[in-house]
């Protein structure tokens, strides 16, 4: 599938992969702006912002984006992460124009007071709807727990007090500075002329205003090592997660760590899932390798009754050392290896899959990657090769935050950063 690049003069970056047989197109507008670029006065700026990019430009209402969406019969959304904020549509490709105007239009919203203050209630319940959620909730807390003073601990959505303290000015101070050309890739997937694409691009985009770029606090950090007990007594589980470090998302590295977590706490058939799911120990086990710019980390979880909860964080902290004084042997790896080359392969059959893949991997790889590339990243990993992430990165070296009804936990005695 033929890969296609291009840069506008005012630095906004378009990348697109095209592919004869689709049936559809896929188009993404990645902002390179998140969480992590926010200070503690505008925290959850850059999700709050993402409602507001859907709330009406200078030429379209609030119900004109999403009639004009529907017309197209576009399949749209957005997210927000702790490094990104991505809008996205899938659409046939005659109406790939369409896609691109709507789009481009929206990403230059009008921000307007009315809006601006309708949505920070919506904001604030939302803040409050995952205090509600025991998982998310705890996710959170260990984050907090586990990046401490680096900007990956600062929170998506903010708190009740930023979001109701934010005004209007700052966040339009926040967006001049983070959506601006240099800032900003677009990446397309799917079945599209290439040539018509750029002119469509810049058409809508190349006004758009230039400037410096820069992303604060790109640093690795091995973690706090704390340990940290969240009682919630209307919670009827007890919710445990460890967090450590890992690859950054450029490292040569991120295949294996990537094989590694699914070794050691996939939904089935992992280490986890053998010593405290399938005995009926706990409710849920898993562990799951998060890469960042300049950083990474390994969330290692579990949910149950709240009186096993000191029993089974033993066992989870037995199943990390083993692997990190064992390694893992040949058949886990190729099991593993199986799993993430079928998940790959199917996600990358849609040109959205193919899209978010493509534009992930320029923001953070600052390179075009096949899926064989993929595939033949993880063919080449060897148990040797995981063994050089467990020397790097101990994945028993770890921050610990539960949250639950339990008021205190006996903290292990190797718990935490030796």
């Amino acid at each position: 599938m033929p890969f296609h690049s291009h840069k506008l003069p005012n630095g906004l970056q378009v990348i697109g992969e095209t592919s004869p047989s689709a049936r559809s197109a896929s188009l993404g507008f990645f902002v390179r702006t998140g969480a992590r670029d926010e200070t503690p006065e505008v925290s959850g700026v850059t999700h709050f912002l993402e409602h507001m990019v859907f709330k009406g430009t200078p030429n379209r209402t609030y119900l004109d984006v999403n009639r004009d969406f529907d017309r197209i019969g576009a399949d749209y959304n957005a997210f927000t992460s702790e490094e990104n904020t991505v809008f996205h549509a899938a659409v046939l490709p005659e109406y790939l124009p369409q896609a691109v105007d709507i789009l481009s239009d929206i990403l230059r919203p009008s921000l307007r007071d009315e809006d601006f203050n309708t949505e920070k209630n919506v904001i604030i319940e939302e803040i409050g709807m995952y205090e509600d959620q025991p998982g998310s909730c705890a996710y959170e807390n260990a984050k907090r727990l586990f990046f401490a003073d680096h900007r990956l601990a600062n929170s998506i959505l903010g708190t009740v007090q930023s979001i109701t303290d934010l005004r209007r000015d700052q966040m339009h101070a926040y967006f001049q500075r983070r959506y601006i050309g240099p800032n900003i890739t677009v990446a397309v997937a799917g079945r599209f002329d290439w040539p018509e694409l750029i002119q469509l691009v810049e058409k809508h985009c190349g006004a758009w205003q230039s400037g410096p770029v820069g992303r604060d606090c790109v640093r690795e950090t091995p973690g706090s090592g704390g340990f940290k007990v969240v009682t919630k007594e209307k919670v009827t589980q007890e919710h445990v997660i460890l967090m450590g470090g890992g690859p950054p998302a450029d490292s040569p590295l991120r295949h294996a760590a990537d094989l590694l977590s699914m070794i050691v706490g996939d939904d089935s058939g992992s280490r986890l899932y053998w010593a405290l799911v399938d005995p009926g120990l706990a409710e849920s086990a898993d562990c799951s390798y998060h890469e960042y710019e300049g950083t990474g980390s390994f969330y290692t979880s579990f949910s149950g009754e709240p009186e096993e909860a000191e029993s089974n964080l033993e066992i989870v902290l037995e199943v990390l050392r083993d692997t990190g004084r064992d390694g893992v042997t040949e058949e886990e790896l190729q099991q593993a290896r199986n799993k993430i080359l079928s998940r790959v392969v199917r996600a990358s059959e849609r040109p959205k899959g193919r899209m978010i893949a493509v534009g992930m991997h320029w923001i953070y790889q600052h390179e075009y990657r096949t899926m064989d590339d993929e595939l033949k990243a993880y063919e080449a990993v060897t148990t040797k090769t995981i063994r050089e992430v467990l020397d790097r990165y101990p994945i028993d070296r770890v921050s610990t935050l539960a949250l639950g009804p339990l008021t205190s936990l006996k903290q292990p005695k190797r718990n935490g950063r030796k």
